[in-house]
């Protein structure tokens, strides 16, 4: 009995152990970006008037053939390609020069063909596809509803609400629909919140790519009555939303680590430039406020001066009544 727990232990570990390593396999390709799928096999030394062969599942996408003299011929779909020094370096890697949601989970495997004979696969890798989504917008619709929309990301992404930060909306408050372009295979994202909380309360959509450990949050937080009325006379605005977007993520290829951290540098500088218009918006605002609320002061003063000053001299002006006889 003993002996078999151990053989069970053992095939469990060993499947976590195989599918760990198939995990670590995946590139991470971005859309629209080249992809490269590092393959080096440098026995291929061997093997004399023979060809390669990249294929995604069954399919090829690239092919080359090398004779006896060094000469070669290639075939390619969508411009695949490998390195032209292949056969020196022993660096077989092939480059796709864009990504696309198609590709998603697909595995690539590059065979030798040597006459009628072909080789077990050299390499096999498998390929993920991501795709960044749009800082998210939320619209206060009516009073108790918001609405979230974000697009252009792969894959779906996860999305929830927080009402101040920390409480999480009641069940059955909160309508997600994903809907992906039949072009692009990218999605739209739409939420709504439907719930009825305080005037003061901070409202908050979240949208989580997790293929790229992104995550981006949009804050609302709605002023009406006479909070609006201290911001701005004309009622120019009764929403002030902050958005946030933190990006913080690790790929398993150096081209995906070079992607996420230009997209943590980039979230960065945006995030600080969107906040910066935000708060020089509303304090600008407010300072036209209170100019316009200075003239206008100092308008009606001197009119109500003038007025009376107009109607004393008027009066000094009327003759007085003469009585008659009659």
């Amino acid at each position: 009995m003993p002996v078999a727990l151990w053989r069970g232990a053992a095939l469990l570990f060993c499947s976590v152990c195989l599918c760990a390593g198939l995990e670590q396999d995946c590139v991470l390709g971005i859309v629209g970006k080249p992809v490269l799928l590092p393959c080096l096999y440098p026995n291929l030394g061997t093997f004399s008037n023979f060809s390669i062969e990249w294929r995604n599942n069954d399919k090829a996408v690239f092919r080359s053939l090398w004779d006896e003299d060094g000469n070669v011929e290639t075939w390619s779909v969508n411009y695949a390609r490998i390195p032209t020094d292949a056969t020196s370096t022993k660096d077989f890697s092939l480059e796709l020069p864009s990504a696309h949601p198609k590709h998603d989970r697909s595995q690539y495997s590059l065979f030798v063909l040597s006459g009628e004979n072909q080789s077990a696969p050299l390499c096999t890798i498998c390929l993920r596809i991501a795709a960044s989504f749009s800082i998210p917008k939320v619209e206060e619709t009516t009073e108790s509803s918001y609405l979230c929309q974000s697009s252009g990301g792969y894959p779906q992404p996860v999305v929830y609400w927080l009402i101040n930060n920390s409480q999480e909306p009641p069940n059955g408050s909160v309508r997600t629909q994903a809907e992906a372009l039949p072009d692009s295979h990218l999605y739209n994202i739409t939420s709504q919140l439907t719930v009825n909380i305080s005037k003061d309360s901070t409202v908050s959509c979240t949208i989580k790519n997790l293929s790229i450990n992104e995550t981006l949050t949009f804050n609302c937080e709605s002023f009406t009555g006479a909070q609006s009325d201290r911001i701005t006379e004309h009622h120019i605005t009764s929403l002030i939303c902050a958005s946030v977007w933190c990006t913080v993520g690790a790929s398993t290829n150096p081209m995906g680590s070079r992607a996420s951290q230009g997209m943590w540098i980039f979230s960065t500088v945006l995030c600080v430039v969107v906040a910066i218009m935000v708060i020089s918006g509303v304090y600008y605002q407010i300072h036209l406020d209170k100019i316009s609320k200075r003239r206008k002061k100092e308008y009606e003063e001197p009119q109500r001066g003038r007025r009376y000053r107009y109607k004393q001299a008027a009066e000094a002006m009327m003759p007085e009544p003469k009585e008659t006889d009659v």
